[in-house]
């Protein structure tokens, strides 16, 4: 029987091995008759060079093959491409193979990737990066992983989209990536003692990561499935988990025994602000200011009549620490002109004094906060509130209307009213400008537009202490997008506009 050998580039060579094993099945050559071999493991096998590939047109593997080989292929068993073959070979005569989980083939090829996949998961989960000084230059993090598979290039892109904006590289045993904010390239495998111990933001996150441990939560079993711990030896945390296990039981009595009314109200995490009237930049209350270029204050005059609350700094904002400066921002002041309003006259701020977003390659994409991180910034608002005394506030979007009237207060059933907070302040409660350049249909951005114009002059009426009038007429017709396209403000995708 003549041979065929197969000599791929790397040990998850994918793009290699199917463009080999395609045209051997299209050639009718047998699974027994081909030997699979991997260029960096070859320099002490005899003769292990590779055989010309049929010239034949290859066959064309089914979707649902090619995304089990794309994780059974980064395996560590060296029978996988052998395996993998197999299965492709067979598929040409039964088609509906890989639906017969019986079948001994099919099932090794499903625990093998079941295996990667839960790999990659644990990368993902127990990479720490440490800061790596470079004098002149931006700073870059390094990261140590003992992977049990060939993982890294499947699961390096992960790392990109998360961390897009920094310079980055990831060492294991096998192999190297390195991100330097534009590509993305792989070298050869490291030492443990080529990656850094530690940087100077390690006893922050040591001291989150103590703070947002739960004692009444904690399952040692579960623990343990979820962080296994062959891991602890990398993660810096893993110096806290033995004394918080200890300690667990303890904590948890005295939480039980300690009455509600005393406990901190926010979340796990979230630490108290001492002082709310502080430095606002040094605010550290909630994870958010760790991915924020800067916390954003209010601006405007403390003797407002009218507050105006949106719900957290978008990407220009974040950037230019200034409330209300990117799109949303552009066409509040569109509605502020319309309605008659001197933007220089009414106090803006959020709910959220942090951005809170999602990489995705060179963008930033805005997530909404969640309750833990109004309730970390509610200090910072009440304090504006306290100091600027307006006689009405005008909540924009739901986020803000439950920082302001700390209850749930959905814009489609509270607009256009009165409402009253705790300290029976007037709040008016309305959309928020992204909320409408993200609107798709002609009438929904007519009805939307009229609607946060009828609630702006509302509020304003309210300040004002009497009904206003505005000095141009008003065209709820009018979408908004059309009078701000001469000026080059444009509606954005959902999920990106600046709050």
């Amino acid at each position: 029987m003549t041979r065929h050998s197969v000599v791929l580039g790397g040990p998850d060579d994918l793009g290699g091995w199917l463009a080999a094993a395609a045209r051997l099945a299209a050639a009718g050559i047998a699974p027994e008759a081909v030997e699979w071999n991997v260029r960096e493991e070859t320099a002490s096998l005899f003769g292990a060079e590779p055989s010309p590939l049929p010239a034949v047109e290859p066959v064309a593997a089914p979707q649902a093959f090619r995304d089990l080989a794309r994780l059974a292929l980064c395996h560590g068993d060296r029978e996988r491409f052998a395996l993998l073959y197999r299965l492709l070979f067979r598929l040409q005569a039964t088609p509906g193979l890989l639906s017969n989980r019986a079948d001994g083939d099919v099932s090794r090829a499903q625990i093998l990737a079941k295996n990667v996949a839960r790999d990659r998961h644990k990368m993902t989960a127990f990479v720490r990066f440490r800061e790596v000084a470079r004098e002149g230059e931006v700073p870059a993090f390094v990261a140590w992983f003992e992977p049990e598979h060939h993982i890294l290039r499947l699961t390096a892109p992960f790392f990109v989209r998360r961390f897009a904006s920094q310079v980055f590289s990831i060492l294991t045993p096998a192999g190297s990536a390195h991100w330097d904010g534009t590509a993305l390239t792989f070298g050869r495998g490291a030492a443990r003692h080529d990656a850094p111990d530690g940087d100077r933001l390690e006893a922050l996150w040591l001291t989150y990561y103590a703070n947002i441990f739960n004692p009444a939560r904690l399952k040692v079993d579960m623990m343990k499935s979820e962080m296994p711990v062959k891991y602890w030896k990398n993660l810096p945390e893993a110096a806290l988990i033995t004394p918080l296990i200890r300690d667990a039981r303890a904590r948890m009595q005295t939480m039980i025994a300690t009455p509600a009314a005393t406990r901190p109200a926010r979340g796990p995490g979230y630490a108290p602000i001492a002082e709310p009237a502080g430095d606002l930049s040094a605010c550290r209350a909630c994870p958010l200011h760790a991915m924020a270029t800067q916390a954003v204050p209010g601006s405007g005059p403390d003797d407002a009549r009218l507050m105006i609350v949106g719900e957290q700094p978008g990407d220009r904002e974040d950037l230019e620490g200034k409330p209300f400066v990117g799109p949303a921002g552009q066409l509040l002041d569109e509605a502020l002109r319309r309605v008659g309003i001197d933007r220089n006259t009414i106090y803006l701020t959020n709910a959220v004094k942090h951005f809170h977003f999602e990489p995705r390659g060179k963008h930033r994409l805005h997530k909404t906060p969640t309750r833990a991180h109004v309730q970390a910034c509610s200090p910072w608002l009440r304090a504006e509130i306290t100091t600027v005394e307006p006689d009405v506030i005008l909540a924009m979007g739901a986020t803000a209307a439950r920082a302001v009237l700390g209850r749930e207060a959905p814009v489609r059933a509270s607009r256009g009213h009165v409402l009253h907070d705790a300290e029976h302040r007037r709040v008016v409660v309305t959309w928020h400008p992204a909320a409408l350049l993200r609107l798709t249909t002609r009438e929904e951005k007519r009805v939307a537009w009229a609607e946060f114009l009828a609630d702006l002059r509302l509020a304003h009426e309210i300040a004002e202490g009497s009904p206003f009038t505005s000095p141009e007429p008003t065209n709820p017709d009018g979408h908004p997008a059309d009078a701000l396209a001469a000026r080059g403000i444009s509606g954005l995708p959902a999920g990106s506009a600046g709050r």
